[in-house]
């Protein structure tokens, strides 16, 4: 009786978790201040070279470097006004809107938001 009680509470934390990592998977990001964010609280920018809903992102190489990508797993799943994209490199990034989302790496602390502007094409992303 011990052993079937333990199993069905395990079964149930188990059946917890995975829904809490589809419900992440559903919403890679947040608002916060007005902003999109990741989960991290750092954020989020589009770039207009990107061309919305192609599923590309043009950011690669050493542009990658200084605007990582929000990435995503190759198990998640668009959902709502986010979707998964294929990077030239293979690995999945989330895009919203089309639109391939990134951070800034001279953002150091949640609520930065110096790549504003960069270059006239970098973007914080408002929904």
């Amino acid at each position: 009786m011990k052993l079937l009680t333990i199993a069905a509470l395990s079964a149930g934390l188990l059946a917890g978790c995975a829904s809490m990592s589809s419900m992440y998977a559903q919403s890679p990001a947040k608002v916060a201040d007005g902003m999109l964010v990741g989960s991290n609280g750092m954020t989020l920018y589009t770039f207009d070279k990107d061309a919305a809903g192609s599923g590309k992102s043009v950011c690669n190489g050493p542009c990658a470097t200084n605007w990582p990508p929000l990435m995503a797993a190759d198990t998640d799943k668009a959902s709502g006004d986010y979707m998964v994209i294929t990077r030239d490199d293979g690995k999945k990034q989330w895009a919203m809107k089309g639109k391939p989302l990134y951070y800034w790496i001279k953002d150091t602390k949640p609520g930065d938001k110096t790549g504003d502007g960069v270059q006239g094409v970098w973007h914080i992303v408002k929904p």
